[in-house]
Parts: structure tokens; sequence; C-alpha cells
């Protein structure tokens, strides 16, 4: 092997890449695009909830507790309510994160945004998840 081809210049191409990074297929960040991947993964996700998730949002207006809860009460109805609050946010933490990584510079304050928003993140996934559980048991 050549030392132009241990650079990455390989039959004429040329690549900014390391030989552990084309081997290991990381770019500088070591992470590879599992974020990308992940947030189009829960985009999806949300996309094919979202229709059921408006029609049982729309069934439950202007009703009481207890036809909310008759409602709520089916379990298919429980399940895609519940998948859907995963999948916002899980999409809601993967896009702040990329937004506080690209640009908050200050390696501390960045540190604690990307913790607030793990925190942030959590408290609102199981707020929403109790208050399903809550109304889908008529409590």
């Amino acid at each position: 092997m050549s030392f132009s081809e241990s650079h990455g210049e390989v039959r004429g191409s040329t690549s900014m890449r390391t030989p552990l990074g084309r081997v290991l297929n990381l770019g500088s960040a070591h992470s590879g695009t599992t974020d990308f991947w992940r947030q189009r993964l829960t985009g999806v996700a949300m996309t094919l909830l979202m229709i059921p998730a408006i029609v049982v949002v729309m069934m439950v207006l202007g009703r009481n507790q207890v036809g909310a809860a008759q409602i709520l009460g089916s379990p298919w109805v429980a399940l895609i309510l519940l998948l859907f609050i995963i999948a916002s946010a899980w999409h809601m933490k993967i896009g702040m994160q990329v937004v506080i990584e690209d640009y908050v510079h200050d390696k501390r304050l960045k540190l604690a945004a990307i913790m607030a928003n793990n925190f942030f993140t959590i408290v609102v996934a199981l707020t929403s998840i109790c208050a399903l559980f809550k109304l889908s048991s008529g409590v």
C-alpha cells in the first residue's frame, strides 16, 4: 500500500477521512449519522400516527371526563396515543440536541443545555403519559 492509498487517495479519488474513520464508517464526531436516522425514523412514526391521534382528539372534543375516559379506555386508542407521545418526545429531544450542538460553542453551557433538554423531554413525556393513563383509567 502506498502513502497516497493509506491517506485516502484510492484509485484517483481523494478523501478527507482517516483510515480508521473509513474502517469504522464514522465522521469527526465519532457518532456517524445515528441522530440523523433516528430523527427521520421518529418523523415517519409521527406522520403515520398523526391521523389516528387527530381522530381520537376530535372524538374527545366536547365530552366530559367520563366520555373521554370511555374513548381513551380502549387499549388500541391508548396505545396509539402512547406511541405518538413517545415518538414526539424523542423527535423533540433529538432536534433540540442537534441545534444545541451546532450553535452553542461554550462547552459548559452546551453540557448544561443538553442536560436541561434531556430533563425537559423526560418531564414532558412522563407528564403526558401519566395524563393519558389517568384519563384512560377513568380516575
